[in-house]
């Protein structure tokens, strides 16, 4: 078993001419919120790299895909929380290698006076849930099988999404493709943090099928879900294709007992929905543009499109049927802290190649704002505009109110293109609601600058598998599961519920390296190791 070399910035107090100088950057990259100096480069495309991180974080390993499971299920070959083993093939590096199953988003609970990580698993086989035990120091006793069976026990789809319903006390998954396969599922807890129920995931169908990925819950128990679908290609890009749902449930402590799943519109100025058919038949409509214009806002309203609790329906169709307006891949959503439910921002990956010439090509971060969280209209305006050198948004949280944590999933192609694996950065936005985007703009003033905190490098397994190996396993590394929570599993512990102290020892930032070794990492800002010493 190889273990991951544990890899440390070098650590700074605080951030000044020093780490300017360290950096390349100014000590004007440092602000009043998260400590964060500007790493100047992403790492190229070029043999193996090391993760590079901002001088007031280190890093340490918390699991790793070879690491074996405490609890395998040998007969379907759910054995290492990083590989899939049923077909008795090596695990790594070689032309037959065994399936990665890629962990995937990360959720953090204290249960039980346990401090746990639970991960889906997005590639492979068969999908499962897996937690990291982070007070075990045997790492063969460390991870453990949550599910990897439904409550027919049969297999589930793979896993893109994950979070935690304190009202269901449910982890609720997500799987990431087109109807009937896609969708949402619930796996209960107990109050120790093990699974309720054997274990076994239960489709929700009230909430729909689809390409669903990101998924939180706000105060009132509604369930909002991001969609990843491609569109059909265009102009050297894709059109848009994917919505943002809402589900209102009729008891937010049972789902099974259905509700209403709604889909965001967006009208245009003079007040009409941008539809489907019109982006689709015009994906350089002048909207689009706009719409990734920063200082620009439209009015929102959440559209139902199914009620009840029959059978599992395909969302995206009923989406595009009620006129609910389509972006292009928004991925992830989470609330910000401390404007009670009220501001929800997402990431929009965007086309992630160089060679289309669509508007809104290189995507970006949106903010929806509204009056309250079961508020049936709102605005939306983009809070973060994406470039060549910030594109293939995914994963999103936030560190404190005012630092916003983006990720990067760019792929391989434009990794080739722009000579760039992908990079972490935070964006620092203004404070309070009433300095949102558009008062920002109208005073003049610019989008936020990102501060790159993260340049992903690239292990040998993931050289491997982008230079020579199956085409099953994917090539270079990604960045995903950014996660920040202190792990409250009350509904006073959601994501946006309180405000994050990311150098206080209670609250924990992971993300997970995809792809190659799958190592997940635990972030400790200002060079705080896990026992809370420099």
């Amino acid at each position: 078993m190889n273990t991951p070399t544990i890899l440390r910035s070098g650590l700074v107090g605080t951030l000044a001419a020093a780490a300017a100088f360290v950096l390349g950057g100014s000590a004007a990259d440092a602000h009043d919120g998260l400590p964060v100096a500007n790493v100047p480069h992403a790492n190229p495309r070029f043999g193996i790299e090391n993760n590079v991180l901002t001088p007031s974080a280190s890093q340490t390993s918390v699991a790793w895909g070879n690491l074996p499971l405490a609890n395998p299920d040998s007969a379907n070959g759910v054995t290492h929380y990083g590989y899939n083993t049923l077909d008795g093939a090596p695990l790594t590096q070689t032309e037959n290698e065994a399936h990665k199953t890629e962990p995937d988003k990360n959720v953090y609970l204290v249960l039980g006076g346990r401090h746990y990580l639970y991960q889906g698993h997005e590639i492979g086989p068969r999908g499962y849930v897996t937690r990291i035990n982070l007070d075990e120091t045997d790492p063969l006793k460390r991870v453990t099988l949550i599910s990897d069976t439904d409550t027919a026990g049969n297999a589930y789809p793979t896993v893109d999404g994950i979070t935690w319903d304190p009202f269901t006390r449910q982890l609720l998954l997500t799987a990431e493709s087109n109807a009937p396969k896609g969708g949402v599922f619930g796996v209960s807890l107990d109050a120790n943090g093990d699974p309720a129920d054997g274990g076994k995931a239960t489709r929700l169908p009230a909430l729909g099928s689809g390409g669903f990925e990101g998924i939180q819950n706000d105060s009132a128990g509604n369930v909002w879900i991001v969609e990843d679908i491609g569109g059909k290609s265009a102009g050297g890009g894709k059109v848009p294709n994917s919505f943002v749902y809402r589900f209102v449930p009729a008891d937010k402590s049972d789902l099974a007992k259905g509700g209403r799943l709604q889909a965001l519109q967006i009208q245009r100025r003079d007040g009409s929905p941008a539809t489907t058919s019109e982006l689709q038949g015009n994906p350089s409509d002048t909207f689009i543009g706009q719409l990734h214009t920063y200082g620009t806002s439209f009015s929102t309203k959440w559209v139902t499109i199914h009620t009840g609790t029959t059978e599992s329906f395909d969302a995206t169709a009923a989406a595009k049927a009620a006129n609910a307006t389509p972006l292009k891949r928004p991925e992830n959503g989470v609330f910000r802290p401390g404007t009670g439910f009220r501001d929800f921002y997402f990431t929009e990956t965007g086309d992630t190649t160089t060679s289309s010439s669509l508007p809104g090509a290189y995507g970006g971060v949106f903010r929806v704002s509204q009056s309250s969280p079961s508020a049936d209209t709102g605005r939306i305006s983009i809070a973060a505009v994406g470039d060549q050198e910030h594109t293939g948004f995914d994963n999103i949280a936030f560190a404190t109110a005012d630092d916003m944590l983006v990720v990067e999933d760019a792929g391989d192609s434009l990794h080739g293109q722009r000579n760039a694996l992908d990079s972490g950065y935070v964006y620092h936005l203004g404070k309070g609601r009433e300095q949102d985007e558009r008062s920002y703009a109208a005073k003049g003033a610019h989008a936020p600058r990102p501060l790159r905190f993260l340049a992903e490098g690239r292990d040998a397994s993931a050289t491997f598998d982008a230079m020579s190996g199956p085409s099953y396993n994917d090539g270079d590394n990604e960045i995903t599961g950014m996660h920040v929570s202190n792990g409250d599993p009350t509904a006073a512990g959601l994501l946006g519920a309180k405000l994050p102290q990311p150098t206080d020892p209670a609250w924990r930032t992971f993300w997970t390296q995809q792809h190659g070794d799958n190592t997940t990492w635990e972030i400790h800002w200002n060079g705080k190791g896990e026992d809370g010493r420099d």
